[in-house]
Protein backbone atom coordinates (compact mmCIF):
# COMPACT_ATOMS: atom_id res chain seq x y z
CA UNK A 1 0.00 0.00 0.00
CA UNK A 2 1.20 3.80 -0.54
CA UNK A 3 2.70 5.58 2.23
CA UNK A 4 -0.13 8.28 1.21
CA UNK A 5 -2.88 5.50 1.54
CA UNK A 6 -2.09 4.35 4.97
CA UNK A 7 -1.29 7.67 6.25
CA UNK A 8 -5.01 8.67 5.01
CA UNK A 9 -6.42 5.31 6.52
CA UNK A 10 -4.39 6.27 9.90
CA UNK A 11 -6.20 9.47 10.46
CA UNK A 12 -9.61 8.19 9.33
CA UNK A 13 -9.29 5.28 11.86
CA UNK A 14 -7.69 8.12 14.62
CA UNK A 15 -4.70 5.84 15.12
CA UNK A 16 -0.70 6.38 14.29
CA UNK A 17 1.27 5.13 11.15
CA UNK A 18 4.11 3.11 13.10
CA UNK A 19 6.98 1.80 11.16
CA UNK A 20 8.16 -1.44 12.55
CA UNK A 21 10.91 -2.58 10.30
CA UNK A 22 12.39 0.68 8.12
CA UNK A 23 15.02 -1.33 7.27
CA UNK A 24 13.17 -4.06 5.18
CA UNK A 25 12.36 -3.57 1.17
CA UNK A 26 9.68 -2.13 1.35
CA UNK A 27 9.95 -0.52 4.70
CA UNK A 28 6.79 -2.41 6.75
CA UNK A 29 4.53 0.45 8.63
CA UNK A 30 1.35 -0.60 10.80
CA UNK A 31 -1.50 0.87 12.02
CA UNK A 32 -1.69 1.25 16.02
CA UNK A 33 -1.94 3.67 19.20
CA UNK A 34 1.55 4.98 19.20
CA UNK A 35 1.42 6.05 23.12
CA UNK A 36 0.44 1.95 23.72
CA UNK A 37 2.66 1.09 21.89
CA UNK A 38 5.30 2.75 23.38
CA UNK A 39 4.20 2.18 27.06
CA UNK A 40 4.08 -1.63 26.37
CA UNK A 41 7.79 -1.58 24.96
CA UNK A 42 9.06 -0.16 27.96
CA UNK A 43 7.00 -3.04 30.39
CA UNK A 44 8.78 -5.32 28.03
CA UNK A 45 12.25 -3.80 28.37
CA UNK A 46 11.37 -3.67 32.19
CA UNK A 47 11.16 -7.41 32.47
CA UNK A 48 13.67 -8.14 30.37
CA UNK A 49 16.29 -6.22 32.75
CA UNK A 50 14.92 -8.12 35.81
CA UNK A 51 15.22 -10.95 34.25
CA UNK A 52 18.71 -10.94 33.70
CA UNK A 53 21.86 -11.42 36.51
CA UNK A 54 24.37 -8.32 36.82
CA UNK A 55 27.58 -10.07 37.73
CA UNK A 56 29.99 -8.17 40.21
CA UNK A 57 33.78 -8.13 40.83
CA UNK A 58 34.23 -8.69 44.01
CA UNK A 59 37.54 -8.16 45.76
CA UNK A 60 39.10 -10.41 48.42
CA UNK A 61 42.35 -9.27 50.08
CA UNK A 62 45.50 -11.21 51.50
CA UNK A 63 49.02 -10.57 53.20
CA UNK A 64 51.82 -13.35 52.49
CA UNK A 65 51.87 -14.10 56.00
CA UNK A 66 48.11 -14.40 56.75
CA UNK A 67 47.03 -16.83 59.54
CA UNK A 68 45.14 -19.73 58.83
CA UNK A 69 41.86 -18.76 60.75
CA UNK A 70 41.95 -15.44 59.18
CA UNK A 71 42.56 -17.13 55.71
CA UNK A 72 40.23 -19.55 56.35
CA UNK A 73 37.48 -16.30 56.61
CA UNK A 74 38.86 -14.68 53.69
CA UNK A 75 38.10 -17.96 51.79
CA UNK A 76 34.59 -18.92 53.38
CA UNK A 77 33.87 -15.19 51.96
CA UNK A 78 35.40 -15.64 48.52
CA UNK A 79 33.32 -19.15 48.44
CA UNK A 80 30.31 -17.06 49.33
CA UNK A 81 30.52 -14.74 46.87
CA UNK A 82 31.69 -17.01 43.99
CA UNK A 83 28.24 -19.07 45.17
CA UNK A 84 26.08 -15.89 44.49
CA UNK A 85 27.44 -15.89 40.83
CA UNK A 86 29.91 -13.01 41.27
CA UNK A 87 33.52 -12.75 40.36
CA UNK A 88 36.27 -13.17 42.72
CA UNK A 89 39.59 -10.96 42.97
CA UNK A 90 41.69 -12.13 44.89
CA UNK A 91 44.75 -9.60 45.69
CA UNK A 92 47.87 -10.10 47.58
CA UNK A 93 49.47 -7.36 48.70
CA UNK A 94 53.07 -6.90 49.45
CA UNK A 95 54.72 -5.32 51.98
CA UNK A 96 58.38 -3.56 52.14
CA UNK A 97 60.68 -6.89 51.50
CA UNK A 98 57.74 -9.38 50.94
CA UNK A 99 58.11 -8.42 47.33
CA UNK A 100 61.44 -10.42 46.97
CA UNK A 101 59.65 -13.57 47.68
CA UNK A 102 56.50 -13.92 44.83
CA UNK A 103 56.49 -17.52 45.18
CA UNK A 104 54.41 -17.24 49.11
CA UNK A 105 52.07 -15.38 47.09
CA UNK A 106 51.45 -17.49 44.88
CA UNK A 107 51.46 -20.42 46.97
CA UNK A 108 48.47 -18.57 48.49
CA UNK A 109 46.61 -18.02 45.34
CA UNK A 110 47.06 -22.05 44.77
CA UNK A 111 45.63 -22.30 48.61
CA UNK A 112 42.49 -20.19 47.75
CA UNK A 113 42.06 -22.08 44.29
CA UNK A 114 41.80 -25.31 45.88
CA UNK A 115 39.86 -24.07 48.84
CA UNK A 116 37.07 -22.51 46.27
CA UNK A 117 37.52 -25.39 43.71
CA UNK A 118 33.98 -26.61 43.88
CA UNK A 119 32.01 -23.42 42.82
CA UNK A 120 34.78 -21.80 40.46
CA UNK A 121 37.66 -21.60 37.68
CA UNK A 122 40.60 -19.76 37.77
CA UNK A 123 39.77 -17.33 34.89
CA UNK A 124 43.24 -15.82 34.96
CA UNK A 125 45.76 -17.08 36.81
CA UNK A 126 47.95 -15.11 39.20
CA UNK A 127 50.19 -12.28 38.42
CA UNK A 128 52.60 -9.77 40.10
CA UNK A 129 51.56 -6.56 39.61
CA UNK A 130 53.80 -3.98 41.21
CA UNK A 131 53.21 -4.58 44.55
CA UNK A 132 50.50 -6.64 44.28
CA UNK A 133 49.88 -9.91 42.85
CA UNK A 134 46.79 -10.46 41.27
CA UNK A 135 44.50 -13.59 40.63
CA UNK A 136 40.47 -13.66 39.30
CA UNK A 137 38.34 -16.75 39.80
CA UNK A 138 34.71 -16.92 37.78
CA UNK A 139 32.16 -18.77 39.24
CA UNK A 140 30.68 -21.95 38.01
CA UNK A 141 26.99 -21.80 36.72
CA UNK A 142 24.86 -24.46 39.37
CA UNK A 143 21.73 -24.12 37.40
Amino acid sequence: MAAKDALSLAIEKTLDLVEIAPTAKPPVCKLMDYGKYKYEQAKRDKEARKKQKSMEIKEVKLRPNIEDHDFETKARNAQRFLLDGDKVKVTIMFRGREVTHPELGRALCIRLAEFCKAESTVEREAKLEGRNMIMILASIKHD
